[in-house]
């Protein structure tokens, strides 16, 4: 019987290299759903050539389109979160969650809800809503896979092994195209040039968050959710390399090293074919030319977003769902032009303290209604922080 799978966020790096390994074996696979943003030409080319039963675009103004695109096809065509949704409560048994940002987290309940297998590359989901999404899996018998690099990396170490018997978890971080850039030079800092990552082939959004560290702050989040260790055990560090993705220390004193090639094709093949191990056309290291592995401790002047992390780990609750929401609106202002690179985390920073001073907000249940409305919330207020900023 074929594999049921389904793959959010299909047209993006993480959704493509899906369908490369899927397709390797595409006759033990049954796509349900794809789904996509802008780029309505990739979605239906790929949804016509894995058979999918349905094809959604995340944008309602694009179904026309989309529709075109697949006709004679027999795949159907959906926009709108709404349908995004729908596709996700199909039954499938393997199911990717590559929407960048919020916009993943509602999609990704709806999957663990009908029992699949939640492969997730969507960070924010359990930044948001880490507790919630436990629970859905817990209550439904679902399985939660990591598929960033990082979170994979400490998942692989962990096989076989007692977490009570976690000392620390370390992961690293490239540092981004601006590691090591003069702090001054950081104020005039373009778009453009933080789109460069200096080891990863990223889409815009992700590169820039990792140039501010944005990035690596929600996977701290996410490892504190995932793996329910405190936060004071989770480190991170400096690796320009990128080769090791992230090391787990234990109660002996033994430290266990995930190495590998920058290639999102590792954590998605393992999470792909979880629990086995299969070949994967990734790289294969020789460490002889790599010569040497450096580490350096991360400037908190430079990486704000880090200690706003952990501020957050410490507030709890919807604190989360508030940093996500506000990063993600600093950095559309940052991408259109309208406030600078440093400016990012002073906006953060603005909107937690005013969730701070909500009175009923800090300690308000996380059910999904309560997280979209906090979601909602802080956008605007990190819209008004940036208008009083600009005044």
């Amino acid at each position: 019987m074929a594999r049921r799978i389904s793959i959010f966020g299909a047209t993006g790096s993480v959704g493509q290299n899906t369908i490369a390994l899927s397709a390797r074996d595409a006759a033990a696979v049954e796509v349900v759903a794809l789904t996509g943003g802008r780029n309505i030409a990739r979605l239906a080319e790929d949804a016509r050539r894995l058979g999918a039963a349905v094809a959604v675009t995340a944008y309602d103004a694009l179904l026309k389109p989309l529709r075109a695109a697949l006709a004679g096809s027999g795949v159907e065509a959906q926009a709108g979160q709404a349908a995004l949704n729908e596709a996700a409560a199909r039954p499938a048994d393997w199911v990717m969650s590559a929407i960048v940002g919020a916009a993943g987290l509602e999609p990704g309940l709806r999957a663990l809800q009908q029992g699949a297998t939640l492969a997730l590359a969507n960070k924010e989901t359990l930044v948001c809503a880490g507790a919630l999404v436990l629970e859905t899996a817990r209550q439904h018998r679902a399985q939660l896979l990591p598929v960033d690099s990082e979170h994979s990396a400490v998942f692989q170490a962990l096989v076989g092994e007692d977490i009570g018997a976690v000392e620390r978890i370390v992961i690293t971080a490239s540092g981004g195209a601006f590691r090591d850039w003069p702090l001054e030079r950081l104020k005039s800092a373009t778009p453009q040039q933080a789109a460069c990552h200096p080891n990863w082939d990223m889409g815009q959004r992700i590169t820039i968050d990792s140039a501010s560290m944005f990035n690596k702050a929600l996977e701290l989040i996410e490892t504190r959710e995932f793996f329910q260790v405190d936060p004071e055990r989770i480190e991170v560090i400096l690796h320009p390399e990128s080769l090791v993705h992230a090391l787990v220390g234990f109660s002996d004193g033994a430290l266990m090293a995930h190495v590998g090639p920058p290639d999102m094709r590792h954590a998605i093949g393992y999470a792909l074919n979880y629990p086995d191990r299969r070949t994967l056309p990734v790289e294969r290291l020789d460490l002889t030319r790599v010569g040497q592995l450096t580490f350096r401790a991360p400037d908190a002047a430079r990486y704000p977003a880090l200690r706003l992390a952990r501020e957050v780990m410490a507030r709890g609750g919807l604190a989360g769902a508030v940093f996500n929401a506000a990063k993600e609106r600093g950095l559309d202002a940052f991408i259109a032009g309208r406030i600078g690179f440093l400016d990012m985390a002073a906006v953060v920073e603005r909107v937690l303290d005013r969730f701070d001073a909500q009175s009923g907000l800090i300690d308000a249940p996380m059910t999904l209604d309560n997280v979209l409305q906090t979601d909602h919330l802080a956008r605007a207020w990190a819209d008004e922080a940036m208008k009083e900023q600009a005044g």
